[in-house]
């Protein structure tokens, strides 16, 4: 029993896809070993986008690992997946325990304030597969993570403070478009783990 969360687990989203709120499933010396553990890892890389037909490095760092050498394509760059770390399948297990689903890759995304986000996308790329099933794990700063339905524009808005984990599944990726907003209030990293499957 997680004596840290007696939130019943629920949908935020009115319709046209699945985003259970599982609330806390870290304590706080967790999100710091955690957090610190990645933080100060050197498997980071800055993450390369094509956009407008212009190569753009991000100030965002990314890294990417999985089961097996998977290769993922998104905004026109590959990344080849690493090696799981102890940390990561710890994780890994942890997550799949509390959601019931099973994962076989992972991508790390580190915003080192709010400065950097995420602009309105969706994880649709072919290797997901058809109405991918994914676990987002937030460490650090708490912000606000968005969602906007793609044909009436309703938004819905969630705050994920360190430790929180979300699953969008269902309709989700082809109903909803998903941001994280950038902010100039936060001044502080935040480390995103998104748990998914790689479909070869």
């Amino acid at each position: 029993m997680d004596l840290f969360n007696t939130n019943p687990i629920h949908n935020i989203l009115p319709f046209d896809g699945e985003v259970l709120d599982y609330d806390l499933v870290l304590n706080n010396e967790e999100c710091a070993y955690y957090f610190t553990t990645f933080f100060n890892a050197n498997f980071w890389e800055q993450d390369e986008l094509v956009m407008f037909g212009k190569r753009i490095i991000t100030a965002r760092k990314v890294a990417w690992f999985g089961d097996l050498k998977y290769q993922y394509s998104y905004s026109s760059t590959i990344k080849n997946a690493l090696a799981w770390t102890p940390e990561l399948l710890a994780l890994k297990d942890l997550i799949e325990l509390k959601t019931g689903e099973k994962f076989n890759s992972c991508l790390l995304n580190l915003y080192h304030n709010g400065n950097e986000g995420m602009g309105w996308h969706q994880d649709n790329e072919k290797e997901l597969g058809e109405n991918p099933v994914i676990a987002s794990l937030s460490l650090g700063a708490e912000r606000k993570f968005s969602f906007k339905h793609i044909i009436t524009k309703q938004k819905v808005d969630i705050i994920l403070q360190s430790g929180s984990l979300i699953l969008m599944k269902g309709e989700t990726q082809e109903k909803w478009l998903h941001s994280l907003p950038k902010t100039t209030k936060v001044k502080t990293p935040r480390i995103n783990l998104t748990f998914r499957n790689i479909f070869t």
